[in-house]
């Protein structure tokens, strides 16, 4: 299994050590009687139009005839299951998924979403307003089934963790909490454009796999060719069928209608309001939670957001929908990978285990959603609150409120000699260019291919390597040490005064630590297009952090070569302890190759000058306290 194929599936299986597969051996009709229940079957849901959704369905070992239990639901794009050549039930990939649920009184309900897997229908782009609208029949149809207790709730990992949360657009009564974990509020923003700067590896890396999935072509999606695809092809045909269709007809004529997708990709985006798959201009926001506010925030529900501060962008739509909707949530962010696998911490050695452990995320997780679906009557919602990491101390804080209270916002200046001060550059009559750095862009510079925006494509560890030799290729800023430990928690905010050479370009701002001695350690980051600028009077629909930018193709905006352009934006939140000794620095760069598209496209050497005078005082903020002890 490649490492895309890894990231594509995970869902909560990951936090149980394997990837979403499943299998059956039983076979019983699509309605059935309380006492022929068997443990596992597979079975279609009819929506209201008439379109046939796969459901796997695992129940409690024992059920009593009168048993009535709570359920928990998943809805993938990447397969419920495979068909597996063994029929074992312990050798089911999704086993070790549903087993310590059902042991906990739940059942679990995985659905292929509309247009993939064994279900049927088509989709316009990923999910559109029919595949929306499923999901909350699915529910509706679950709260009829005569071993449900009529409560219900919806987890998932990444894409799984965003159909979690869209469940509750529609409302359904049985519904009584979601826990999207590690997924995005609006992945335009916060996965695949940062910026507006296209993250062009992603998006047709994860746009074929998916085309594969929904042809049913297990060895295309796994890049198998030859002997491989034959061994593959030895523990799976592809996506398991239901149980009834025995000839596998039904899952053909479901394969037949996947031909009318739209291929799920970003990848023909450029900016935030062009046409999105088959869909209509600006879609792409409907696509995400942040385009459902009013329906999310009408609905109450609870939520339960665990997330990773370098896990893409992600932690920044968590705690955009934290300080915008009224919902009680419940927000946990850790130095963890994409789906909580890996100890992301940059100050730790290699490998080390992630806090919390798996075993403790679900154990977290379950105990979450014993508040709300177990007890006959309903009890008051836990009360909102953001439980974090600082990383550099491994402490943990908890919060009402974010940011937190007690941080200071302190501008540290750009400064003669790539020095970072806090002292506000003066007037005077010196020469221009002693107030002003030149930077010739050099296209080779990286943050590396294990980093927080491959993390997210591939499940990996994040292990940036010391930057020390990456910042040579950079224009640099660095504090003096510091001379007692400081904490910084909070959304770092850069303003950039340049001039360029040319007319478009991407802009990287890196916020780093210094060791005494020399290495160089990745804290955080942020980026803009050049071109993407423009900041907008309009009222964002949900709250930002920094500078509100539409990133609309009507608001784009050449830049106008020799003059200066201001460019103020935040940088992706994050929560780090700078040790006594250690310094502070920024780093600046215009390309990251191995990431994100080039900008300008093509067009030979590009030179910028970063102005750091008196009018225009290019800086950095941060939110910074010193910790008692």
């Amino acid at each position: 299994m490649n490492t895309f194929k890894k990231a594509c599936t995970i869902s909560m299986i990951a936090l149980f050590a394997g990837t979403a597969a499943t299998n059956a051996s039983a076979k019983p009709p699509e309605t059935v009687e309380r006492s022929e229940i068997p443990r596992l079957q597979s079975v279609h849901i009819t929506m209201s139009d008439g379109v046939k959704i796969a459901a796997d369905i695992w129940l409690p070992k024992n059920l009593k005839p009168d048993q009535k239990v709570p359920t928990l639901l998943r809805s993938t794009r990447y397969w419920r299951a495979p068909e597996m050549t063994s029929s074992k039930l312990k050798n089911d990939d999704n086993y070790k998924e549903a087993n310590p649920l059902n042991e906990a009184g739940y059942a679990l309900v995985i659905i292929d979403v509309r247009g993939t897997g064994a279900s049927f229908g088509k989709r316009q782009y990923i999910l559109d307003l029919e595949e929306i609208q499923d999901l909350g029949e699915v529910v509706n149809w679950i709260a009829e089934q005569s071993w449900s207790n009529e409560k219900v709730g919806a987890f998932g990992v990444s894409y799984d963790g965003t159909t979690a949360e869209l469940t509750a657009v529609h409302h359904p009564s049985a519904l009584k909490a979601v826990a999207p974990l590690y997924a995005d509020f609006s992945s335009f923003e916060h996965l695949v454009h940062p910026g507006n700067l296209a993250l062009g590896f992603y998006m047709e890396d994860w746009a074929n796999y998916v085309w594969q999935l929904d042809n049913n072509d297990i060895c295309g999606a796994l890049q198998e060719k030859g002997i491989g695809c034959e061994i593959l092809k030895m523990f799976s045909k592809g996506v398991k069928p239901v149980d009834n269709d025995t000839d596998g007809k039904l899952l053909a004529l479901a394969v037949k209608d996947h031909q009318q997708n739209a291929r799920d990709s970003e990848r023909g985006l450029e900016f935030h309001d062009d046409p999105y798959g088959n869909g209509p201009s600006g879609s792409v926001l409907l696509a995400n939670p942040a385009g459902h506010m009013e329906a999310l925030e009408s609905s109450g529900i609870a939520y339960f957001s665990r997330v990773g501060w370098l896990d893409a962008a992600t932690v920044a739509g968590v705690l955009s929908r934290y300080n915008t909707l009224s919902n009680p949530q419940k927000v946990v962010i850790g130095a963890l990978s994409h789906a909580g696998s890996h100890d992301t911490d940059p100050f730790k050695p290699k490998k080390t285990k992630p806090t919390p452990t798996e075993q403790q995320q679900v154990d977290n997780f379950i105990a979450y959603f014993d508040h709300y679906l177990k007890p006959q009557t309903t009890l008051p919602p836990l009360a909102s609150s953001v439980t974090y990491v600082t990383m550099g101390s491994g402490k943990w804080h908890t919060t009402p409120v974010w940011p937190p209270v007690g941080f200071k916002d302190t501008s540290y200046y750009f400064s003669p000699n790539n020095t970072l001060t806090t002292q506000r550059p003066k007037g005077g009559d010196k020469a221009p260019d002693t107030n002003e750095d030149t930077y010739k862009v050099d296209f080779s510079a990286t943050t590396g291919l294990k980093n927080r925006w491959h993390g997210n494509a591939s499940n990996d560890d994040i292990v940036y390597p010391n930057r020390k030799k990456e910042d040579e290729k950079l224009l640099t800023y660095t504090t003096k040490p510091v001379t007692q430990d400081t904490e910084i928690t909070g959304h770092p905010l850069v303003s950039l005064f340049v001039r360029s050479t040319h007319k478009d370009g991407a802009f990287f701002v890196y916020l780093e630590d210094v060791a005494p001695n020399g290495r160089v350690t990745y804290i955080t980051e942020g980026q803009l297009r050049g071109v993407s600028r423009k900041v907008s009077d309009e009222i964002p629909i949900y709250h930002y952090y920094g500078p509100y930018r539409t990133f609309s193709r009507a608001d784009a905006c050449d830049m106008v070569p020799g003059e200066v352009t201001e460019l103020t934006f935040d940088l992706w939140p994050t929560s780090v302890l700078i040790k006594k000794g250690h310094s502070i620095r920024v780093a600046i760069a215009g390309a990251d190759v191995g990431n994100f598209d080039q900008y300008p496209k093509g067009e030979g050497d590009v030179t910028l000058t970063l102005e750091r005078n008196s009018i225009y005082a290019s800086k950095i903020v941060l939110p910074v306290a010193i910790p008692s002890k």
